[in-house]
């Protein structure tokens, strides 16, 4: 357990924080992900836990997660801080030598929860209770403890529902309360995959991406959703990939009012980034044509 990673920081929701740490804004607290602490461990690890795990990710499973009840899970550091939620990278490993890295994505807690976005996308969602209902309009604690719950169930639930499909999204490995294991993009060593606003492709390469990106916009489309907040900053390149992350808010077009709203941003603003590099493309157009696929016309 004597390897060393590297690690890029970054944040999806602030373009600054590309080149700007984001622990220099004293106004974001940045707290250490959680470990219970289990007899016998170090304070940076935990049982993996994966039978006692709220949810698991989609069948067949990758070849290799591993789900040994003995697997102890390493906390790495930090590799993403958001507004929202903070990301760690974790190492698996069993004690036979297998291991893998994983991110841990950690809602925050309720002091330092900043839901800033969250009204319009949670139009179209429901909880059984009016009381539940009352707590989350008005924000009290309560209410921001149910918001975060929903946020990590849903990005769950969407993960699973667009891995199935085939779509370019990191494997769900487990849910535990707010906390979400995803599968690592990035390399061995523990250096994250770029986001597509850190590259400069040539023309032949913008022209792939591009492809690649589409091909996932469509597909996202014709199962009905939208990711809801799209961006160069939460697009990830890996393997020669474009990979879709931070799917919480990921909207439902046709049951959500502000459903059409939420799709012609997603691609107006992936629009622009393309264009300002030198290709040529119609937001309207492409937006509308991503809405007939969600309606199926």
């Amino acid at each position: 357990m004597s390897k060393m990673y590297r690690r890029r920081r970054w944040d999806d929701d602030d373009p600054r924080f590309v080149i700007a740490a984001p622990d220099a804004d004293p106004d974001l607290p940045s707290p250490e992900l959680t470990f219970e602490l289990d007899e016998g461990l170090p304070a940076d690890a935990r049982w993996a836990n994966w039978v006692d795990a709220d949810a698991h990710g989609p069948d067949p499973r990758p070849a290799w997660l591993l789900t040994d009840g003995d697997a102890i899970d390493h906390d790495r550091g930090v590799i993403k801080t958001g507004k929202e939620a903070d990301v760690h990278l974790v190492e698996r490993a069993t004690p036979d030598g297998r291991s893998h890295l994983l991110a841990v994505k950690h809602y925050r807690d309720r002091e330092h929860r900043l839901f800033h976005r969250d009204a319009g996308y949670l139009a179209g969602r429901r909880v059984r209770r009016s009381r539940e209902m009352r707590a989350m309009a008005n924000r009290t604690e309560i209410g921001l403890a149910i918001i975060a719950g929903q946020w990590a169930v849903a990005e769950h639930a969407a993960l699973c529902r667009l891995w199935s499909l085939g779509l370019p999204v990191p494997y769900p490995v487990q849910l535990d309360g707010t906390a979400l294991t995803l599968e690592f993009l990035g390399d061995a060593d523990g250096t994250a995959a770029p986001r597509l606003a850190q590259l400069r492709p040539d023309a032949p390469a913008l022209t792939s991406l591009w492809v690649d990106l589409w091909a996932s916009l469509t597909a996202l489309a014709e199962a009905g959703y939208a990711h809801g907040d799209l961006s160069a900053y939460n697009l990830l390149v890996h393997h020669g990939r474009v990979w879709i992350i931070d799917l919480p808010q990921i909207v439902d077009v046709a049951g959500n009012p502000q459903g059409p709203e939420y799709l012609y941003r997603d691609v107006a603003n992936v629009v622009s980034w393309f264009s300002a590099r030198g290709l040529a493309l119609d937001a309207g157009q492409l937006a509308g044509d991503l809405l007939d696929r969600v309606l199926g016309r």
